[in-house]
Formats: structure tokens, C-alpha cells, sequence
């Protein structure tokens, strides 16, 4: 909902102070604010000007030139080319360095070699139409018939300074879709009086109701329906003062008498719409059911197909409205309309809602409709665009309002209960202060009673009026208390555990994914699944989005080579990619799917290779704290690199995989390049994880470091060197550091030298030279079983 500040000013004198302040009052005391604008805030330097004489441009045979009284003292030479203007003409004029709608900027230069000192602006340059000024033409020069002087800035001019706040109105107060409703709520937040005007209609025209009868025939949908007549409509454009608050609130002036409605539906919250008193048939208006497939051509030209459900406007015939929605083509007000019937109505919210919906239409009026409005506001509202009609010799009205209610005028009642407000809200406020803030939102009182206005349906219960007053009375005044009686809402293990794993892969240089857990069928022929894998038993998709999303994957690596393939392919020189996937294994029909969450890691580019995947692994599992891990040749997964591929497995039970993907498989995906992934089962890690930490104080004694180098075969792993050493070192052995792996001639052909360096530390006291060499023969002795002899 936009305000007018101008607007507003009628009815609340606001004191001075800055818009800002003025927005943070009405957030604190319940009215949000999105935000503010100032119209014409685009405009800079661009002020009136006089035109003091025109001459042809030399060296052009529609080119004028021209000197212009600018408020600045020597009248500037400005070139146009316009052909509407004459000496004496007051004209918008961008000076240079100027800014107009849109970011065009102005400039002083030259026009056919001669200098031009600026701009003549048109209605579209300043971001007007001929709506905003009807008398201006839409191909020329502005010529400004206002009362100005030259030099005077074009917005206060033109009457393009309003401020215009943006309130965000929650759909239980539709009181606050008005201008007087926003007033209201700032006459309360700011402590002022609310000046309301009680709309007088003159009227004196003949009777109204004798010439069109009202009847509703569909009470609980439509608790009350008024209309009055206007004769000798006078159609024109709108005072400049109403067009201004019209285009303020966002609404395009139009003419007088559609303006007049849009007005009081800003003004009053209350949608109106007018008929062409000779297209009422019979000359009688009922509020009806629609009858089923009855037809209708609304305003925007669509004809409609009605249901039974739908209410409607008829005259003695046929439908010519759909209630609350929109009015039909059969009675718009046309060029040579000269009576009309002004309708101002409370239809139910829920079934204008269900007749917009079924019509697949959606209008202010609505959008108003929808949220509930007051029947108490209709009469009101009439009066006020009566009122307008005669203020703006629109036309005559006639006396008598045409009118049938079916509401009651009882206002709800509330027992205000002083003490549990304070214990609900922990404050201490008397019942008096309670009564005057509630005053001031136009509530009466009946003894301890509060009678409820009829346009607040959003009160019906006592925590409803704690609330007013809360927010009324100040919510920083409130003191913070903690929370009684909820759950403290915390990461369960499992959740912190996932969330590790996601920051250390962050710290890793990987980059967060999220694909979804359907794919196609063929996505296991890409990864080269054998026809026979288990891994091909997936759940099935009923009803799927499409062909590529009919089964849950088994496996994530086929989403993580979809995502590399599409930054491969999308020219990104590498990637290095992780998802915690979810896979779904079939267990039995009467029974879910087993749910497994994984992490796969995928990468390319960047210098990344088999040790660059492993060493992010030996990393997130030194983080994990996972410990007693195996590692060793796994040639037969069917997505790797026969050869460069290795299984994990803790326990004896499998951890991941860690490979280089197959050729054949980047092929199927379009990359030309190598890449590699790991996928790790979060389940097996989460158990496996020592995630408490314990103190371990800082060593007392010296280390001692010794060096190995060692002769093998070739195909025996570096890791199972490794655990031989630390079998035979045991307790002494702090750390094993892998410093030079050697192949060559100095070597026999198919093994290899492996060398280590073995730092040995005891809690206990310093190592004797005896210890060290007991460790070391035992280390020694674990090799020469494996096959592992020291190099001489």
C-alpha cells in the first residue's frame, strides 16, 4: 500500500521531522514500512524556464533557436527542435549537468555548430504523460500553463515533490488499505488528533429512487448494497490536485469520473463502480447467483462463462457485473453517457476470492474484497464520491440513497481484563492508560466492555487487544525474558558431524553442490554400470516430472559428473565440486527405500590429480578423527581408471573409493580432460569418528629421529610399509613422515626404494640408545615379512 504524504497531511498534523523518523515510528508501532520514494527524485537540474525569443536555426530548416530565461540571470541559448512553442512560453528546461528519468543525462554542446546550453524537456522526458497534464501535447515541448516563475525547480512546479512511503499491510487489516486507515494508525503513533470529514451532498436534482430499484437476493454473500444517480455527467479531466495524489498512490488519472472512484477506493479502502443508467434493463439492480453457464463480456473485453457459485450484478435480464471483480462491457460509462449509477457494496471475501480464482482474474477492487471490508463504510464512501461529483461539477446527483442491508450494526464486544494484559505482556499499565490507548483507535467503552469498530475484524479476542496495546505502548519498552516451556533448539550430533564435513571440504578449496536425487535410467550406462550391478535396482517413479527424472539414484556420481561436465563444457578452466547426496537403496515393496547419505568430491583442472583427491581425503579424515583406515588397489570399479583407483576400507568394512575416472566415462560426458573423484559413506565415518576431544600435554622429553630407506617390489603400497613399521615400533612411535619414493637404474627393474623418517618419543623419560635400537629391529623385522629389505 502506497501513502501519500500530502495525502496524509489532511488528516493528521504531523510534527517536523525527517521521513525516516516517520517510517521508524510506524515499523515500531505495527504499520512495516518497505520503504519510501521521492517522486521526481530522478529529476536534477531541471527547473522552468521563459522563452524570450525564437529564430531559425541557419543551417536547418526545423531547428529553433532560442534564448531562455532560466532563473539565472543571462538567458542561456538552448537549440530545439520542436515546433510548438512561442515567445512568453514557460517550458521545462535541463541545464547542464542534468539528470532525467531513466539515467539520461544532459550536457551543454553543439546543434549544426551552434552551442545549446541544455534542454527543452517533453511530458515523456520528465516521465509524465498526457494523463498527468491533459492539456500539454505528446509530441512537443511541455508548455506549463501552472502558476510558476522562471528558475523554480520543475518538481515543485509541476507538483511532482510528494514523498510516497511503501507500507507492507498484512491481510487482517484491511482498514490499513486507505489512506484514512494509515491516518488513523499515525494520529495514534504520534500522539495527534484525527481530523475525519464528514462527506455532505448537496443533491436537489430529482429523486434517485424513483428511477432504479436495488434488491439483493444473495444476503449472505452480500450484507449490504447502495447506489445513487448522477444525471448530466460532465466528463472531463480531473483538478490538477487529484490527479496528483492519483499518481502519487500509483494510479493513472483517467477522467473525472473514473478518477472520482479510484479516489474514494484509495481514500475510503472502498472499491466503487459506476453503470450507465441506460443500459440497466427494467431500470431494477439485483444481487444475484449467477445462473449456470450464464455469460458475461467484462471491461477488459473477455467474455466470461459464469458458475451458479459466482455472484453477479443484474439488471432485470442479464448479468452486468461480476460482483466485486469487475463490471461487463453491456454498461461501461461511454463518451455519451449522461446518467450514471454510482455502486458502492460489501461483497464476502471468500466469494470474491473464489470467483476471481474460477475467472482467472484479478483486480484491485478484489484484492480488497478478499481481505473483508466494513458494510459499514459503503454509505460513507457513496456520500464521498458524491460529494466529489458535485465538488468537480461532474454531474447532478439526485436525492435519495437506493440501498438494501442485511448485516447487523452491533459492534463486537471485548471485556478489557487490565490485569492478565500485564501478565501477558509483563508490563504494569493501569486500566486507564489501557483505555485511552485504545481510544485512540476509534474503540468506545461500555463499563469494562470494549466495543470493537466495525472496520477492525481482526480484534475478537482478549490477546487481540493485549497486542493493540503492546504496540501502542512501545515494544522496547518491553523487557526481554527467556523463553519458557520450548525446547532449546540445538544441532543434534549427526547435524554438527554433516556440518564439519561441509566446512572442512569448504576449507579444502571444494565448492558446495546440491542436484537432485532423481535421474534418468541412462545415467548408468554413462558411468558404465554393469547390466548386472545391483546398484541398477532403483526405485521407480510413479509420476515422474519427466523422462531424465524417473528413478531415485543408488549412486551420486553420475549428478556430480553431470555438474563437471557443465562447467567443463561451459569453459571453466577447473572445478573442484562436493555434495552431501542422499541414495536411495530398495529394500522391500512394504517398506521405504534405505536412505544413505554420501559425500562424492569431483575435480578437474587446476594441476588436481590421484594425490591431489587423496590427500583431501587423508585431510578430512584426519579432521574426523577417523584413525585405523586401509587403503588399497581396487582395478575393478567400473566408473575409475583401472589403474588408478584405490578402495578404503576401516575395519574390514568399505569406506570409499578414490580414483581417476574412467576414459570412457569423460567421453560419454563430453570432457576432454582428466578428472577424478572420492565419495566417502558419512554413515561408516560418523561411526568411526572420535569426536571428543581429550588434553594430551605437551611432550617433557626429546624426540629422536632415525631415517629408513628401504628395497621393495614395486606392487607392494607404501601404506602396508607403513603399518609394518608402526607394528613393530608400537608405543615409542610418534609419527612416520614418507620423504623419497626412488625407481631407476641404480635400482633392480620392477622395485622400488621407499624411504622414511621414524621420530620416537617416550611420555615417560629420555630414550636410550638401547630402546631406540629394540624399536627399530622390531620395525625391521615387520618389513623383511612383508618383503621389505633395508637398502644398502
Amino acid at each position: 500500500m502506497d501513502l501519500s504524504m500530502k495525502w496524509l497531511k489532511e488528516f493528521v498534523e504531523l510534527p517536523d521531522m525527517p521521513i525516516r523518523s516517520f517510517t521508524e515510528a510506524m515499523t515500531m508501532s505495527g504499520s512495516k514500512v518497505e520503504g519510501w520514494r521521492k517522486e521526481g527524485g530522478e529529476i536534477q537540474n531541471v527547473v522552468v524556464g521563459k522563452v524570450l525569443s525564437l529564430e531559425r536555426h541557419p543551417d536547418s530548416d526545423h531547428m529553433w533557436i532560442t534564448m531562455t530565461d532560466a532563473g539565472s540571470g543571462e538567458p542561456l541559448q538552448i537549440i530545439t527542435g520542436a515546433q510548438n512553442l512561442k515567445v512568453g512560453d514557460l517550458v521545462p528546461v535541463a541545464l547542464h549537468n542534468s539528470c532525467l528519468p531513466g539515467g539520461k543525462k544532459i550536457k551543454k554542446g553543439k546543434l549544426r555548430g551552434l552551442e545549446s546550453n541544455g534542454m527543452l524537456c517533453s511530458l515523456s522526458e520528465l516521465g509524465l504523460t498526457k494523463h498527468d497534464f491533459p492539456y500539454a501535447i505528446e509530441d512537443g515541448i511541455f508548455v506549463i500553463q501552472e502558476d510558476c516563475r522562471p528558475g523554480q525547480p520543475i518538481q515543485e512546479a509541476i507538483g511532482l515533490d510528494d514523498t510516497v512511503v511503501e507500507f507492507e499491510i498484512t491481510s487482517n487489516r484491511p482498514d490499513c488499505f486507505s489512506v484514512i486507515g494509515l491516518a488513523r494508525e499515525a494520529a495514534a503513533t504520534f500522539h495527534k488528533p484525527l481530523k475525519l470529514h464528514t462527506p455532505a451532498v448537496k443533491g436537489g436534482h430529482g429523486s434517485g429512487t424513483e428511477m432504479v430499484s436495488v434488491s439483493v437476493e444473495a444476503p449472505d454473500l452480500c450484507p449490504m448494497y447502495s447506489a445513487r444517480v448522477v444525471k448530466n455527467v460532465r466528463v472531463k479531466p480531473s483538478p490538477r490536485w487529484l490527479r496528483e495524489r492519483l499518481r502519487a498512490m500509483g494510479v493513472r488519472p483517467i477522467n473525472n469520473i473514473v478518477d472520482i472512484t479510484n479516489y474514494v477506493m484509495l481514500e475510503y479502502g472502498q472499491p466503487m463502480h459506476s453503470f450507465d443508467y441506460r443500459f440497466i434493463q427494467g431500470h431494477k439492480i439485483t444481487v444475484r447467483r449467477a445462473k449456470e453457464g450464464e455469460k458475461i463480456t467484462t471491461l477488459d473485453g473477455t467474455p466470461r462463462t459464469l458458475r451458479k457459485k459466482n455472484l453477479v450484478i443484474a439488471d432485470e435480464n442479464r448479468a452486468i457485473a461480476v460482483a466485486g471483480v469487475m463490471g461487463g462491457e453491456n454498461s461501461e460509462i461511454v463518451d455519451d453517457t449522461t446518467t450514471i449509477v454510482f455502486e458502492s457494496a460489501c461483497f464476502k471475501g471468500p466469494s470474491v476470492r473464489t470467483t476471481a480464482r474460477d475467472l482467472c482474474m484479478r483486480t484491485d477492487a478484489s484484492s480488497l474484497y478478499e481481505k473483508g471490508l466494513d458494510p459499514n463504510n459503503c454509505i460513507p464512501a457513496l456520500d464521498r464520491a458524491c460529494e466529489l461529483v458535485e465538488l468537480l461539477d461532474a454531474g447532478d446527483v439526485t436525492d435519495g440513497i437506493l440501498k438494501d442491508s442485511h448485516f447487523s450494526p452491533e459492534r463486537r464486544r471485548i471485556r478489557l481484563e487490565p490485569d492478565w494484559t500485564n501478565r501477558f505482556l509483563d508490563i504494569s499499565l493501569s486500566a486507564e492508560k489501557m483505555k485511552t490507548i485504545l481510544s485512540k483507535l476509534d474503540c468506545e467503552f461500555d463499563g469494562d466492555e470494549i466495543l470493537v469498530p466495525s472496520f477492525r475484524p481482526d480484534l475478537v479476542h482478549k490477546a487481540d487487544i493485549a497486542e493493540e496495546i503492546a504496540r501502542f505502548y512501545g515494544y522496547d519498552k518491553i523487557a526481554s525474558t527467556a523463553l519458557s516451556g520450548g525446547a532449546q533448539g540445538k544441532y543434534t550430533a549427526g547435524q554438527k558431524f554433516e556440518k564439519l564435513i561441509g566446512d572442512t571440504m569448504l576449507a579444502l578449496g571444494a565448492s558446495e553442490i546440491m542436484t537432485y536425487s532423481f535421474i534418468s535410467p541412462k545415467y548408468y550406462d554413462k558411468i558404465r554400470m554393469p547390466a548386472d550391478s545391483p546398484l541398477r535396482n532403483s526405485i521407480v517413479i510413479s509420476n515422474p516430472l519427466g523422462e531424465d527424472t524417473g528413478i531415485m539414484r543408488t549412486t551420486a556420481l553420475p549428478s556430480m559428473m553431470e555438474i563437471l561436465s557443465r562447467n567443463y563444457n561451459n569453459r571453466n578452466d577447473s572445478a573442484c565440486l562436493y555434495e552431501l547426496a542422499t541414495e536411495y537403496h530398495p529394500t522391500s515393496a512394504e517398506q521405504l527405500p534405505e536412505e544413505k547419505l554420501e559425500l562424492v568430491c569431483g575435480m578437474y583442472g587446476n594441476g588436481s590429480d590421484f594425490f591431489t583427491a587423496k590427500g583431501m581425503v587423508e585431510d578430512l579424515l584426519e579432521k574426523l578423527n577417523v584413525t585405523e583406515w586401509d587403503i588399497s588397489a581396487a582395478p575393478e570399479e567400473f566408473a575409475y581408471h583401472p589403474g588408478r583407483c584405490a578402495a578404503l576400507t576401516i575395519g574390514g568394512n568399505p569406506l570409499g573409493i578414490i580414483g581417476e575416472i574412467h576414459p570412457k566415462v569423460m567421453e560419454n560426458y563430453g570432457m576432454d580432460c582428466r578428472a577424478f573423484s572420492f565419495t566417502l559413506d558419512v554413515d561408516s565415518l560418523f561411526q568411526n569418528a572420535g569426536m571428543d576431544k581429550t588434553y594430551r600435554p605437551l611432550p617433557k622429553f626429546p624426540a629422536v629421529a632415525r631415517d629408513l630407506a628401504l628395497i621393495c617390489e614395486d606392487k607392494i603400497p607404501v601404506m602396508s610399509l607403513e603399518k609394518a613399521i608402526r607394528a613393530g615400533a608400537g608405543s615409542l612411535l610418534e609419527r612416520i613422515e614418507l620423504f623419497d619414493i626412488y625407481r631407476g637404474e641404480q635400482i633392480e627393474k620392477g622395485k622400488k626404494s621407499v624411504a622414511f623418517r621414524i621420530v620416537l618419543r617416550s611420555p615417560d623419560s629420555t630414550l636410550t640408545e638401547e630402546q631406540i635400537t629394540a624399536a627399530m629391529n622390531r620395525a625391521i623385522k615387520e618389513l623383511e615379512n612383508i618383503g621389505a629389505i633395508l637398502r644398502s
